[in-house]
């Protein structure tokens, strides 16, 4: 790493802006940094020194720390020739990491948009109002609707909440704006197309690990706004005491970077330019990682570049000239302008500093100015364009005086008493023996089985052995004590058996102390259980570790929140600058867009993001047994529980809890109520019924009388009308058969008149014919006609028609 021998004074920021924008001044800005993180102390530099640390913590965390230490503890002057044993580390100290950083990372959160510019507050305001109107009119609009059949209401019926607080939850939890939804739906696309989960985890990690976690973002018109992770060892930032790095006046990194990917990021360069810096970059020491390397003449293929942003302010500077027709107009200047106070006419000078970043890149060990430039779409917020915030997200939530603490560096000294104490048991288990037995020779020598058989060593040791059982004499042949009476004995070594129990009530005591630290206990890792403790137990001691580590969640939700600002004021740039405009409209939608677009014409909108976190187990827990009990009282609806499941701020759900309560109470009132009043309005009808039903009874009595009654007077009525009628039936036949009977005399009469009339002509007839027959006789010569029996023929015809 290239070393500074002085520390440079950082340039004046009271000078003119032209000044400001020279590559001078941004020389100046660069070695200011370089000196005061790469300028040599006793104890080294300081970027140097936050490097060796936070690698040390990173080898720690993976459980890679240095053995070195340990073998300094248990050599004896250096020398390590009668030990064997494994120095590698044991990895404790990983998985309260991962335990940590796998927990947190699994915690999901919904990102909201909340539109606090004038024209959003007052659609809000608008709406509310609407709102707050109707509830207040709700009868009278009931009543219109009823006898009209019209609605006044300026909503939906559905939506006008019930009572103020449902109103407020209604504000929370389901208004939204258009633009707020955009909003929202576009900064989930720009964290997913960064890959923003991959990111999230990492700096996580870091905060666990280091401290400190970093993110950048940029905006470029080729890739759109980009997230970056930023590893902390490579940072460089001015001196502050606050956790989120807000008062900072210059951030950077310090990069190593291979020549080819520094032509191709800063084509400009030429030849001769690239010879220079390697030149001058040549035998600089550098120290990455807690690692030196020692370049050579030869090697020249990487070089160290120092990144940064530097915030200073420029002024904005306007002529302001009075018009012909009395009115101002303003021209823009420099800030070296300033009217004559002489000159004639209405001249005036306006003024105003705004702040302004700078971004600066610089080879370290050649000094040469690679970029110094104000930087373009700089992140400006809405509610006030005189501030600019940095490209860096940086936060350290356990930073003091400048120095950082994070929850391995709490550990590592356990961790190493754990590794020793591992160690130790190798050493005492190494110089363990197994248990033998002590055979006398001269008490063997003494035996006599008596079969004939020898009762040698060999045979001794067999039946020990097999049998547990050991044959001797107390005294010898002469009579004597024998002091080999029991020829065989066991020998116990007992090395280290006391010292082992110990050395592992030290591991364990260190192990406890690990959780003691952390906070993380058994119930959070399961690596204990207790089988006999409840599930609830179980549950609050491992919510009591994730209040232990709740500081980093914290500090990793800040984290995600000023990126989502970051991206929010930087989405009208992708829209009016970059060509990826249209993956952009794709992904978001056209609908959403367009809003978006109006947003960045109009510059109406200015959003607050916030994160809503799901709740943990504990809090889930509580708000689930709330719900089962409201269910099992049966003061709510099984709607309205999976509604309150669905939110995910547990306060705002309690809330929503007790305001669906409190109107299940009232409608089942109501309804109470209701019913009675229509029981009593049933008993009414009821008695009004059995009334009615007597009445009617009494009546159908009374007609049925006056029916029968009726009935006999219209049968006697028609009874009579037959009667006279048959009489007048009678009478009338009696008048026929008589008229008949004279009409008939009459006709007779007539009729004998006739045939009286008609013999006579047939006579005369008669006569006629036989005169002319005679004739016919005497000229025709035939012989006479009978007459008589043609008379005779024509009398009987007429009898017979009379």
């Amino acid at each position: 790493m290239y070393k500074s021998s002085r520390i440079n004074a950082f340039p004046s920021q009271v000078v003119s802006d032209l000044e400001k924008m020279s590559g001078e001044y941004g020389l100046k800005v660069g070695q200011a940094i370089a000196g005061e993180w790469l300028h040599e102390t006793r104890s080294g530099n300081r970027f140097n020194n936050n490097n060796r640390n936070y690698h040390n913590l990173r080898l720690y965390a993976r459980g890679e720390q240095s053995i070195q230490k340990y073998k300094d503890e248990l050599s004896i002057n250096g020398d390590l020739s009668y030990l064997n044993l494994d120095w590698k580390p044991v990895p404790i100290i990983p998985k309260f990491v991962d335990i940590i950083v796998n927990g947190i990372s699994e915690r999901l959160y919904d990102i909201r948009a909340y539109s606090q510019d004038p024209f959003g507050i007052s659609k809000r305001t608008e709406y509310m109002e609407s709102m707050l109107g109707d509830l207040a009119t709700q009868n009278l609009n009931d009543l219109t609707e009823q006898t009209l059949g019209i609605t006044t209401n300026e909503n939906e019926k559905e939506e006008i909440p019930g009572s103020k607080e449902e109103l407020e939850l209604h504000m929370q939890l389901t208004y939204k704006q258009a633009v707020e939804i955009a909003e929202e739906q576009a900064l989930n696309v720009l964290l997913e197309g960064n890959d923003y989960d991959l990111i999230k985890k990492r700096f996580y990690y870091d905060l666990a690990v280091l401290g400190i976690g970093a993110v950048k973002t940029t905006f470029n018109p080729s890739e759109g706004v980009v997230v970056d992770y930023v590893d902390p060892a490579n940072l460089v930032y001015s001196y502050t005491k606050s956790p989120y790095f807000e008062d900072l006046y210059y951030v950077g990194e310090i990069k190593q970077i291979p020549i080819n990917e520094l032509v191709k990021e800063f084509p400009d360069l030429t030849h001769e330019n690239l010879e220079e810096i390697v030149t001058q970059n040549k035998g600089n020491r550098y120290d990455f990682y807690g690692v030196d390397y020692n370049y050579d003449e030869n090697d020249k293929n990487k070089v160290t570049v120092l990144y940064f942003n530097y915030k200073t302010y420029t002024n904005e500077v306007y002529k302001v000239k009075e018009t012909r027709s009395g009115g101002n107009k303003a021209i823009e200047k420099d800030d070296s302008f300033n009217p004559p106070e002489n000159k004639e006419g209405g001249y005036a000078k306006m003024e105003r500093a705004v702040e302004v970043l700078f971004e600066g890149a610089m080879i370290l060990g050649a000094n040469k100015l690679l970029k110094w430039q104000i930087a373009e779409n700089m992140i400006r917020p809405k509610s006030d364009f005189t501030k600019v915030k940095m490209n860096y997200s940086i936060v350290a939530p356990r930073i003091y005086d400048g120095k950082i603490e994070s929850l391995v560096s709490r550990i590592t000294g356990f961790a190493d008493m754990i590794q020793l104490t591992h160690l130790k048991l190798q050493q005492i288990m190494s110089r363990m023996v197994p248990d033998g037995v002590y055979l006398d020779a001269d008490g063997l020598a003494e035996i006599d089985l008596g079969n004939g058989t020898n009762y040698n060593p060999q045979e001794a040791l067999n039946m020990f052995f097999q049998t547990g059982s050991v044959i001797g004499r107390s005294f010898t042949a002469d009579g004597d004590q024998n002091p080999g009476k029991i020829p065989i004995q066991e020998i116990s070594s007992g090395t280290g058996g006391n010292k082992i129990p110990q050395l592992i009530n030290t591991y364990n005591y260190y192990l406890q102390m690990i959780r003691d630290v952390t906070g993380l206990n058994e119930a959070a890792d399961g690596s204990r259980p207790e089988k006999y403790s409840l599930v609830g137990v179980q549950k609050l001691a491992a919510a009591n570790s994730n209040t232990a580590t709740r500081h980093i969640l914290k500090a990793g939700l800040h984290l995600t929140k000023d990126v989502c600002e970051h991206l929010s004021l930087r989405v009208s740039d992708i829209i009016e600058y970059s060509p990826t405009k249209n993956a952009f409209v794709q992904a978001v939608g056209a609908h959403n867009v367009a809003v978006l677009e109006e947003m960045s014409e109009l510059h109406l909108y200015d959003f607050g993001i916030f994160l809503d976190l799901m709740p943990d187990e504990e809090q889930q827990a509580v708000l689930e047994n709330n719900i089962q009990q409201a269910l099992a009282q049966q003061t709510i609806d099984l709607e309205d529980a999976i509604d309150l499941r669905e939110i995910k701020n547990v306060k705002l759900a309690n809330q929503l809890l007790k305001v669906r309560r409190k109107k299940k109470l009232e409608r089942d009132q109501r309804m109470q109520q209701e019913n009675m009043q229509a029981q009593a309005q049933a008993n009414i009808q009821q008695q009004q019924a059995s009334a009615q039903l007597e009445m009617q009874k009494k009546q159908a009595d009374t007609d049925r009388e006056l029916t029968l009654e009726q009935t006999k007077s219209r049968l006697q009525s028609d009874r009579m009308m037959m009667e006279a009628q048959l009489k007048k039936d009678l009478m009338n036949h009696e008048f026929e058969i008589s008229l008949r009977l004279e009409k008939m005399k009459v006709d007779a009469l007539k009729e004998k008149e006739k045939l009286k009339e008609d013999r006579k002509d047939s006579r005369s007839k008669t006569e006629a014919t036989q005169q002319s027959e005679m004739i016919d006789q005497r000229e025709n010569k035939t012989g006479p006609k009978n007459f008589e029996e043609e008379e005779e023929g024509t009398d009987m015809s007429s009898i017979l028609f009379a």
